[in-house]
């Protein structure tokens, strides 16, 4: 297959600085004896927040800041012994200790990628990864109902049903995917959004759906009968100390933002309650049980809107406005 000598890259110039500049360079190189893949990029998505993440938490070494874990796309080339070919059409939330994929080509390993669900547009499976992957970990693991995440729905159905779960920003990236994968575990799913998505995050499973504008979680949690086993916290600050008074004795506040004692109310006197706060890591088995879903209809990505790579200005505006209803995608066929 004969390659470009070069390619395009969107590059963040510092840790301290968020602006983002389009720029021409070479392609990545597969390290030799590695399982590093070499992959055509046909979409990718970015992650809220994630241009504060080399200042706040610096890569364990140098490394070009190029944004967007997310990606989907096709070998190009693979290393000897590898599950996967070239040709094989691919996705994955690649590791944060190499440059994302906002870029023509890209290097993924082994044991993030997954071959990408059948019948999806390269928008679609791009929006999927991190997501997901954060939400069935979070379920399947740092909840603490289910063991260790090795996809047994069976079984965690079976620990999951009858619990209820809080979901907060239930209309975002995480939240969709949580109130999806809670829904089909059994649980009785409680989500919060605004006013333009309560029929959204309905749709994906929720069985009652509170605006975060209208409804205080701290009187919400106080009425008879609406205590939750766990918390999701999608969102953090003044919404994850608000749920805070939503959980039973006994319960979980788990969330992905930051660590929920660190806004647990002073005045706050549950007992039991155990906080729990996480990053994902990319885990391809988790990926492939993803997959699996999204084939049987069963969970379905949903993407808020699709952009050149040429207008990545306007895609991170919009990210950062926070009221997207879904991922924000950049479609690398597409021109300005």
């Amino acid at each position: 297959m004969s390659l470009p000598k070069t390619m395009r890259s969107l590059l963040q110039p510092s840790a301290t600085s968020t602006d983002l500049t389009l720029t021409t360079s070479p392609l990545p190189t597969p390290e030799r004896n590695s399982t590093e893949h070499l992959i055509r990029v046909h979409a990718c998505a970015p992650c809220a927040g994630e241009l504060l993440w080399p200042k706040n938490f610096p890569p364990t070494k140098p490394r070009e800041l190029i944004p967007c874990p997310d990606i989907a796309g096709t070998v190009v080339s693979a290393p000897e012994g590898s599950p996967f070919r070239e040709g094989d059409e691919v996705y994955a939330r690649t590791n944060y200790i190499r440059p994302g994929n906002a870029r023509d080509y890209t290097i993924c390993v082994t044991e993030e990628l997954a071959l990408r669900p059948k019948g999806l547009s390269w928008a679609q499976s791009a929006a999927i990864p991190v997501s997901s992957e954060t939400a069935w970990q979070a379920l399947f693991i740092h909840a603490g109902i289910v063991g260790d995440g090795d996809g047994d729905i069976i079984a965690a159905r079976e620990a999951w049903k009858g619990k209820r779960v809080l979901v907060t920003a239930a209309s975002g990236g995480v939240g969709m995917w949580v109130t999806q994968l809670a829904n089909l575990l059994g649980a009785t799913v409680i989500g919060t959004c605004g006013s333009k998505n309560v029929s959204l995050v309905r749709s994906l499973g929720a069985g009652e759906v509170l605006n975060y504008r209208e409804t205080s979680l701290r009187e919400w949690g106080s009425r008879p009968g609406n205590k939750v086993d766990v918390v999701i916290d999608c969102i953090g600050r003044k919404s994850l100390e608000d749920a805070w008074w939503t959980v039973r004795d006994g319960g979980v506040v788990l969330s992905i933002f930051q660590p929920p004692r660190q806004v647990r109310p002073e005045d706050y006197r549950g007992d039991g309650v155990r906080d729990v706060f996480f990053v994902m890591v990319p885990n391809r088995k988790h990926l492939e049980e993803i997959t699996k879903l999204v084939e049987q209809g069963k969970c379905r990505p949903i993407v808020d809107s699709i952009w050149p790579l040429e207008q990545f200005q306007e895609a991170f505006k919009r990210l950062d406005d926070g009221h997207a209803r879904g991922k924000i995608v950049l479609d690398l066929s597409l021109t300005q």
